[in-house]
Formats: C-alpha cells, sequence, structure tokens
C-alpha cells in the first residue's frame, strides 16, 4: 500500500466501514465465490463507493468478516486469486 492509500483508509469513518462491509456481504453468495471476484464486484458497484480505495483494504475486511464468523473462506486469504468465501451456512437442525 502507498502512503496515499494509507491516509485515505486513515480518513474512512466507522459508518463507511460498515457500508463497505456490508456491500462485500451482499456480494458473496453461499455458494463458494473468489475473494478476487467478491473484491472486484464491490469495487464497482456506485452507491457508496470510495474512489481510490484499494483492493487490498477490501480484501482485510473480507478477512476481518471471516474471523467475526460472518463469512466462511478456504484457501490462502492473504491472496485474493486463491481464496473463496461464502456466507456462513448455519445448521437449524
Amino acid at each position: 500500500m502507498t502512503s496515499d492509500d494509507e491516509k485515505l483508509i486513515a480518513q474512512l469513518s466507522e459508518d463507511d466501514v460498515r457500508s463497505i462491509d456490508d456491500a462485500l456481504l451482499s456480494n458473496t453468495k453461499e455458494r463458494w465465490q473468489k475473494v478476487a471476484m467478491v473484491v472486484a464486484t464491490t469495487m464497482l458497484e456506485k452507491p457508496g463507493r470510495i474512489i481510490g480505495l484499494p483492493d487490498i483494504y477490501y480484501s482485510s475486511r473480507i478477512q476481518n468478516l471471516v474471523k467475526e464468523g460472518r463469512l466462511e473462506s478456504r484457501g490462502d486469504l492473504s491472496r485474493m486469486r486463491y481464496s473463496e468465501v461464502r456466507k456462513c451456512i448455519r445448521d437449524e437442525t
């Protein structure tokens, strides 16, 4: 990340971060998807889009959503093209 990227990230409000997380979750399905696809789809959305925010930041938010138990993952999350996520499938039995 560049210093400009870091400055932009530091300026994000809690609402901005929550909006990004919500967008990532809305672009994630119950089937496995490449993290790169979820990130790219989210970055291209018009509403709430933050110009200049790097894909690495979106990827880090996905990692956080996995840690929170809101998404499931497989593969190496530090490599977007080599990892996949899906919405958590709850066993209701």
